[in-house]
């Protein structure tokens, strides 16, 4: 577990390192807009086709070959990464970072074949609390990346954080290299080789497991739109304009996605075991959901600077920061209590040899939510500033609805 913790914290990091770059990168080199947003996000919409894949080599091959290969992909991405940021023709520099982003997404197999790697180690009472492990390195990783980052630019230059994500990589490779064993046993079976879109007819025709995407799609949709436009809302809610400070705005909102990562860390690494012991996962997911969906409700009414600022009846007091944080707090508490238990019951409902097949489809689920998203809640957020957070709070409740419904009763489910 500390091996596979690890591979996962460490290319978390080089993750984190380098998406908090990649729109900056883009514009100084003439980006526009949208091709800012299609470099950002060719790194789902590649992981949405290779995760399946990744997945189910892994159910035919092995667990160890796939994060081996995955974790060398994601050094070379990096090394791209720092090559194109020192190109000095900025045609030749934006096509580099485009491919670097998509060659990190194709070879982002580590997190779907990690979660398949911790089922076939942990019995199937204990793998909820395993997942939330997983939830963990994200938050963590998330939270140390952009400090290296900042740390590794303003020492070693524009190309830096690139190098560095990448020789973390690599120290990654060799790490897992030399201490990873395989996990697969022998006896699990050889799992059928279905063609990309078999794979997923295959997974969603169960009904359990395809409710359980589903809601995890409709999860990751709705965290997504709030990660996309938090800056936004941020600067407009506290009138932090950048031709005054342009630094104030950034640190804000980073300041924001740290306190949300250690809130999630210490969720996800310390009470996740106890809360699906004491609780059961389909009240865990269905309880999440609400807390999330009340939050991201909550949040664009703090200031009530918008169209419907008349909604602004929804504040309990009249301070905005403390408000905020509590909203944040308590987004960061129920998104966090989503994926571990999801992702165990997931794994409980799935056959040891189709492990990683499962899993993939469900993280390619959520790479198109990444996708979507984005897409919606900008486009939506720039003609009424609170219907993207309304609109996904309302998705999110009704995501919870759903798993409190479908989810109560399932024999794989541990309820108290």
């Amino acid at each position: 577990m500390l091996v596979v913790f690890l591979t996962v914290f460490i290319d978390l990091i080089g993750f984190g390192m380098v998406v908090p770059l990649v729109p900056m990168y883009s514009r100084n080199f003439g980006a526009n807009g949208f091709l800012i947003g299609v470099i950002i996000a060719s790194f789902s919409a590649m992981q949405f086709i290779f995760a399946p894949i990744w997945g189910r080599l892994s159910d035919r091959h092995g667990r160890r070959p796939i994060l081996l290969i995955s974790t060398a992909g994601a050094a070379f991405s990096y090394v791209l990464f720092a090559i194109g940021s020192g190109i000095a023709n900025h045609h030749l520099a934006l096509a580099a970072l485009l491919v670097s982003r998509a060659f990190a997404g194709a070879c982002g197999g580590n997190i779907t074949v990690a979660q398949a790697y911790i089922a076939d180690i942990t019995p199937p009472e204990n793998r909820s609390k395993r997942m939330g492990l997983i939830g963990m390195a994200f938050g963590l990783g998330f939270i140390f990346g952009p400090v290296i980052s900042g740390l590794a630019l303003k020492f070693g230059g524009s190309t830096a954080p690139g190098w560095t994500a990448a020789a973390l990589c690599a120290a990654n490779f060799l790490l897992a290299f030399a201490i990873l064993a395989e996990s697969l046993k022998p006896d699990s079976g050889h799992a059928n080789n279905r063609p990309h879109f078999a794979q997923w007819s295959h997974t969603l025709a169960q009904p359990k497991i395809g409710l359980l995407i589903l809601i995890f799609f409709l999860a990751t949709f709705a965290f997504s739109c709030f990660e996309s436009t938090l800056p936004l809302l941020v600067s407009d809610s506290f009138n932090l304009g950048i031709t005054v400070d342009e630094t104030r705005p950034a640190t804000t909102v980073i300041s924001l996605f740290v306190f949300c990562g250690l809130i999630g860390a210490l969720i996800q690494g310390g009470l996740i075991g106890r809360l699906v012991k004491r609780f059961g996962e389909p009240k865990l997911i269905a309880a999440s959901l609400f807390l999330t969906g009340a939050a991201l409700t909550f949040l664009p009414f703090i200031k009530g600077n918008g169209p419907l600022q008349w909604l602004a009846v929804l504040r309990l007091a009249n301070w905005p920061w403390v408000e905020m944080l509590l909203a944040l707090a308590t987004l960061a508490i129920g998104s966090s209590l989503t994926r571990a238990p999801l992702f165990g019951l997931l794994s409980n409902l799935t056959p040891a040899n189709e492990q990683g097949g499962t899993i993939g489809v469900a993280q390619s689920a959520g790479s198109l939510a990444r996708i979507l998203g984005p897409l919606f809640a900008s486009t939506l957020y720039g003609h009424v500033p609170e219907l993207p957070y309304v609109v996904c709070g309302s998705i999110s409740i009704l995501a919870g609805i759903l798993a409190g419904v479908r989810l109560m009763g399932n024999p794989a489910a541990r309820t108290e």
